[in-house]
């Protein structure tokens, strides 16, 4: 049996087991700790000054927490989403950026995506708006766009219908650490965003995730209700509802190890994209999902995504998947639309067939940062077999 090719393993860089030792040298094994504010900083100084476009609002903060669902759950919370509230969100992701509406008593409103970026398609987007403010009498409480498997949505467009109808944006992260729009980091336009630390993201805490806040002020009350909303008091006292939801100082011990090698991370995701681009081009009905041209776009590539054309290519992207496996080679169909799901049934859904389509076609090929040429070699080496 050929050893094991999975879709996108964690990697750790070597720094990670040093912070870990010094959490429990000292004792710092609980939320709160060295650890925890380090990685936060590191990670605003990341999405702030590393970016070719510094952010307009330098005075974003970052909450470490412990997945991110926790973080989108947050900012739902401080946008003040709540029972019988209405909120938009992305129809082509992963249930997690969905399950967070039905947490707060709200219904989602699942949008469809435009061709490009598979994410939020903004004419669609103020189609829904303006539809539901027809049935309902009320604007939609917040706004959750995704950045797709690392590529950018169009921000611009989609903040530009936000803002005329002043409704606030959550922007879904999770997949898109390190990627860029017109310079500028994903997870610095919306009011608030959201990170993801999973194993099998860009970097890992081995769970975990962040919520970034537009400041400081806005930081401290997410880390109230990430603490179980404890006020301030010598005793136990709770006027909200809290959760808990903070990162640990192990785990952002790791944190702060994989932050050495994200850049590294992302680099040779891009390089993978590139040799798959490469090594493909030419097979019919073949497609290598790429981010639009023009320069605005800087996508992770967090995973490389083909769709394959039946008529073109003489097989489905269940062929492929299959023959993968056969081969050992762990591969995934592009995320199936909230809008399918049986849990978002009666949700009210705006779209143009793009994401049903994607779902039908779409593949999702390993893209881990320690996988060797020679590894996407052979994964390509199985398509071309079919």
């Amino acid at each position: 049996m050929k050893d094991r090719i999975w879709l996108s393993l964690a990697h750790m860089g070597g720094r990670e087991q040093e912070f870990i030792r010094e959490a429990f040298e000292t004792n710092w094994v609980v939320p709160l700790g060295p650890n925890v504010n380090a990685f936060e900083k590191s990670l605003r100084d990341f999405l702030i000054e590393n970016g070719e476009l510094k952010v307009e609002n330098e005075d974003k903060c970052v909450v470490a927490l412990s997945a991110g669902t926790a973080a989108l759950h947050l900012g739902l919370i401080l946008l003040g989403v709540g029972e019988g509230d209405e909120v938009i969100c992305q129809s082509f992701t992963f249930s997690a950026s969905a399950n967070p509406i039905a947490y707060q008593g709200a219904t989602p409103v699942f949008v469809d995506s435009e061709a490009d970026t598979w994410n939020m398609d903004p004419v669609l987007l103020e189609e829904a708006i303006e539809d539901r403010l027809k049935k309902t009498g009320r604007l939609p409480k917040a706004i959750i766009p995704v950045h797709l498997y690392g590529m950018p949505g169009k921000m611009d467009e989609i903040l530009e219908v936000a803002d005329r109808y002043k409704i606030p944006v959550l922007e879904d992260s999770a997949e898109a650490l390190g990627s860029e729009y017109k310079g500028r980091k994903c997870g610095t336009f919306g009011e608030y965003a959201a990170l993801s630390f999973n194993g099998n993201k860009i970097i890992t805490t081995s769970g975990g995730g962040a919520l970034v806040c537009p400041c400081e002020e806005r930081a401290k009350r997410a880390l109230f209700y990430a603490t179980q909303a404890r006020e301030q008091a010598p005793h136990y006292q709770h006027e909200k509802i809290g959760y808990n939801y903070r990162m640990s100082n192990i785990c952002a011990g790791i944190g702060r190890g994989q932050m050495f090698v994200l850049e590294e991370h992302v680099r040779r995701r891009r390089e993978i994209h590139d040799l798959y681009v490469r090594l493909l081009e030419g097979v019919k009905g073949v497609n290598v999902m790429c981010q639009p041209g023009g320069g605005d776009f800087n996508s992770n590539y967090w995973l490389t995504c083909i769709t394959v054309e039946p008529e073109k290519a003489g097989f489905t992207r269940e062929d492929v998947r299959l023959a993968l496996d056969a081969d050992n080679i762990e591969s995934r169909p592009l995320w199936k639309p909230m809008h399918l799901q049986p849990v978002f049934k009666d949700a009210p859904f705006y779209g143009n067939g793009t994401s049903e389509r994607l779902f039908e076609v779409g593949l999702c090929l390993p893209s881990g940062p320690m996988l060797t040429d020679k590894d996407i070699e052979r994964v390509v080496g199985g398509i071309l077999d079919l």
